[in-house]
């Protein structure tokens, strides 16, 4: 069973929304794609992870700490005797391994992932000690681009090519006569209590609030043409429709990550917003979806 969900980090979610409104720096935009690629990547493994039927806790997109040293699991699963824990990479093309490097051809070197993935198991054998669970841990990288090659490829490595997932995910699913019990859950728990929210190292570009486009965008194809009738915000690029009240609160929701020290009042959110003539439908929309803090002209929504 899937026990933690993926979700996109803040700092995707905020390069994200930066990206719709203002230039990004080559570099940030580079940063970016390679973050949304990644997380693409980890969305094709959890559609495996999704099928899977063998009893096992499915947590996915882990950052956890240990002696002051931060590591992140892509996906970590329990099974009765053994936890897997898998590093996720969405790389594609035609590459070579030579002398424990990886490099994309012609001879561009791209970091091993068996690096950061060595460090990982031995944080989580370290932490797992420290808890008092004592079971075996396998670790793997998993390519999972159906485009991706790897010529000069070891034998004796923890890979996981795109071809072998089919097979490596029936292998899991064999029926076995050992259960989870209840040792299984608190383990599960345990991770999840200690799980960071939140990585403290994020690489997102200066930006403040007059240099950003205001208006709300399509939710289909994030364009700023939107067309208010009634109710409902269609979009003159691409004709997808949304509720007025959904599309407010999509923006708070945007504003709240890429402001999270500002007050979310009614008129910040009618400039954010842009084409929402009435600040009286803004005012209904915050106070039926948000909890209302303060009084009169001092109040503001969380």
């Amino acid at each position: 069973m899937i026990y933690k969900h993926r979700r996109k980090s803040l700092e995707l979610l905020a390069l994200e929304y930066l990206d719709k409104r203002m230039s990004l720096t080559d570099k940030s935009k580079l940063h970016y794609l390679n973050l949304l690629k990644g997380y693409e990547g980890e969305k094709l493994f959890d559609e495996y992870l999704e099928k899977l039927k063998s009893e096992c806790y499915i947590l996915n997109d882990l950052l956890l700490n240990f002696n002051n040293t931060l590591f992140q699991i892509d996906s970590l699963l329990i099974f009765p005797e053994t936890i897997y824990i898998y590093e996720v990479k969405n790389y594609q093309g035609n590459f070579y391994y030579d002398s424990d490097r990886l490099y994309k051809q012609p001879k561009s070197e791209v970091n091993n992932p068996l690096t950061q993935l060595n460090r990982t198991e031995s944080l989580l054998r370290q932490l797992l000690q420290s808890l008092g669970f004592h079971l075996s841990v396998e670790a793997s990288v998993v390519f999972i681009h159906p485009e991706f090659t790897l010529y000069q490829a070891p034998l004796n490595k923890p890979f996981i090519y795109p071809s072998q997932l089919k097979h490596y995910f029936k292998k899991l699913n064999k029926p076995t006569s050992l259960k989870l019990d209840q040792k299984h859950k608190k383990l599960a728990d345990r991770l999840l209590s200690l799980h960071i929210n939140d990585s403290p190292f994020t690489l997102l570009p200066a930006y403040e609030y007059n240099q950003l486009r205001k208006g709300i965008t399509c939710i289909s194809c994030n364009s700023f043409s939107l067309s208010i009738s009634g109710r409902t915000c269609k979009c003159k690029e691409c004709g997808q429709e949304e509720t007025v009240a959904n599309a407010i609160i999509r923006s708070v929701d945007e504003f709240k990550v890429l402001f999270p020290d500002k007050k979310i009042t009614t008129n910040v959110v009618h400039d954010w917003c842009k084409i929402i003539d009435s600040k009286k439908r803004i005012y209904r929309v915050l106070k039926g979806n948000l909890q209302i803090r303060g009084n009169q002209q001092w109040s503001f929504y969380e």
